[in-house]
């Protein structure tokens, strides 16, 4: 009993060391290189960035409201007549003996500690203030906008470096089988010649042909590792060891109209919405440049303590007022004017000048998606006639009715077929993708769907 609850005991522990370890190989699936990438791609983290130092332009612009508070603790010492006489007198310890002429104009030095508080605060600015928290917020907005859609190129990145490296792993799949095909007829050319069915230049024939594959796995092998390269930069992890992925069976994608496809593009596009609210705050910029040439009217206040020592008490004083200040010949602010004048109509050049590269994109995503589906269901069929004709020839090969030359015809058509095939399997993905991305809908859930 004792040797059989052992063995129950190990056999559960194997069993749970290989689930362990089946969970550990599990492949790479689409969604999950999204995640990676958007947690550790260089260009998220940066528009991140972007989008904490535009909060803090707004922080900045709204602190102008604020009222203003310094605070300076001061020593000094000197004889200078002017500094000794106002000295004392800040102190409030001038007595009648200082008016001695000989002590005025040869003081002994005299030391001073100053406490000084000083504060202001802008009461009216011509609504200057308030134009600059609203082009500040405006670009906080266009920020966000430009982090969402830096988040969905790298998505569209990640998913079409994905395509590439199946597409590889398959072509290395490929050629593998065609390189044991090729040994596999070789070794059937071998036994023609030897039974007197064909010709030593077949038997040659067939080693040109794995040769040729052989060549062939070779720079599959290659184009898979470049692949796996374009993979790693596109996550943000150049160090990621290649790993099996999650195949993207053949699937058909919903099909919508191209006027529809323009309005989700108007709705949806981040960047195009961070041009929107970029050309909203270089308005606000343009206005508060205007405003600024209008009176200010500032507060301020002092306060001020000196004394002999730092222990010591002595003199306060203090002085307040309100200033109304407006400025008579404004040069400088009316080229600071212009220059947010110019700056607005390139912005506004250049978000029309995108509306309209949004609309060719999305036409082009449009075509390039009905093109793809339907090179799929060509290609479809042109692999099952390609297969069926590879089994007609290899029988009347083997049969002694065909030439190891149609032979090799036929397997090369066979081939070129399944390449073909699934080229547009991975290329009509890849062209549903660029369509949700044109259309500013390529969303990581959304992305989901594709795997």
């Amino acid at each position: 009993m004792r040797s059989i609850r052992t063995q129950a005991i190990w056999l559960t522990i194997c069993c749970s060391l290989a689930r362990a370890g089946a969970h550990a190989q599990q492949p790479l699936t689409l969604p999950q290189a999204i995640e990676q990438a958007l947690q550790q791609n260089p260009e998220a983290a940066a528009a991140r960035a972007g989008v904490a130092e535009a909060h803090a332009g707004t922080q900045q612009a709204r602190a102008a409201l604020l009222p203003q508070i310094g605070f300076t603790e001061d020593m000094s010492r000197g004889d200078d007549p002017v500094y000794a006489f106002g000295t004392r007198l800040r102190q409030q310890r001038f007595t009648q003996a200082d008016f001695d002429l000989d002590s005025l104009n040869r003081p002994n030095s005299i030391g001073n500690f100053s406490t000084h508080v000083s504060g202001g605060w802008q009461l009216f600015d011509s609504l200057v203030t308030e134009r600059r928290m609203e082009g500040a917020k405006k670009m906080e907005q266009s920020a966000a906008h430009e982090a969402g859609a830096v988040d969905q190129k790298i998505v569209f990145d990640v998913v079409e470096a994905y395509q590439q490296a199946l597409y590889a792993e398959r072509e290395v799949a490929t050629a593998r089988h065609e390189v044991e095909s090729a040994e596999a007829l070789l070794k059937s050319a071998n036994d023609h010649v030897k039974a007197g069915l064909a010709v030593e230049s077949d038997r040659m024939a067939a080693e040109v042909n794995l040769a040729a594959r052989k060549q062939a796995l070779i720079a599959a092998e290659g184009d898979r590792e470049m692949a796996w390269a374009r993979l790693r930069f596109a996550i943000g992890a150049p160090r990621m060891e290649a790993t099996e992925l999650a195949p993207i069976e053949p699937r058909v994608y919903p099909l919508s109209s191209l006027a529809d496809e323009f309005a989700l593009a108007q709705k949806n596009r981040r960047d195009l919405a961070a041009l929107g609210e970029a050309s909203r705050a270089q308005a606000a910029a343009a206005s508060a440049a205007k405003l600024a040439l209008g009176p200010h009217v500032n507060a301020y206040g002092n306060w001020e303590n000196d004394r002999d020592s730092l222990g010591n008490s002595g003199g306060s004083n203090w002085v307040a007022g309100v200033q109304i200040g407006i400025d008579l010949q404004p040069m400088t602010k009316r080229a600071q004017l212009a220059a947010a004048q110019a700056a607005k109509a390139r912005v506004d050049a250049q978000l029309e000048s995108y509306r309209q590269r949004v609309l060719v994109e999305v036409s082009q995503a449009h075509t390039a998606r009905a093109v793809a589906a339907q090179s799929m269901e060509t290609a479809k069929a042109a692999v099952e006639q390609a297969i069926e004709s590879l089994r007609i020839v290899k029988n009347r090969y083997d049969a002694g009715l065909a030439t190891i030359t149609d032979l090799l015809r036929a397997e090369d058509a066979e081939r070129e077929s399944q390449t073909n095939y699934w080229r547009a399997v991975y290329g009509n993905t890849l062209a549903y993708a660029q369509l949700l991305f044109a259309t500013g809908t390529l969303t990581p859930e959304a992305a989901e769907d594709l795997q």
